[in-house]
């Protein structure tokens, strides 16, 4: 359970600390449930300071020029053909960077075995957010998390 925003920054941020280039992470949920804000306080952890990090969810993608590398956030809600995922750069995210991506159904089959699916739901007791992390691949061994 991950009951406030602050408590969501510091799950993401935790999972940053764990990433490189080529990591993908899957963020699935309700809208409203809490993706983009896992993903403000993913990118911010990297990054090191406050950025703004608006929702991609009209311009389907926002990268970030950091330290550890680029981090494209992905938000596929409204792709309606696995065809355009070239056309906004998702295979060159993928080998170059760190790639979120909110609404991944449409993607699947181009994502990497070597991923971690992040499922965000509403609280147990109405209030936060239930987080539930699956590895595959390489995610596995790296989902020991303190």
């Amino acid at each position: 359970d991950v009951p406030t925003i602050e408590a969501m920054h510091a799950l993401a941020a935790s999972l940053a600390a764990s990433c490189g280039i080529g990591d993908c992470l899957t963020l699935t949920g309700d809208l409203g449930a809490g993706k983009t804000e896992f993903a403000r306080g993913f990118i911010r952890a990297l990054a090191g300071e406050e950025l703004t990090i608006p929702s991609p969810t009209f311009t389907l993608l926002q990268t970030y020029a950091l330290p550890c590398g680029p981090v494209s956030h992905f938000d596929l809600y409204r792709m309606e053909e696995a065809g355009e995922l070239e056309q906004i750069g998702l295979g060159e995210a993928l080998d170059e960077g760190i790639s979120l991506i909110e609404w991944p159904e449409i993607a699947i089959s181009r994502l990497p075995e070597d991923r971690l699916e992040v499922h965000i739901t509403a609280g147990s007791t109405g209030e936060g957010r239930r987080v539930a992390l699956h590895g595959s691949g390489v995610w596995r061994g790296k989902l020991c998390i303190s």
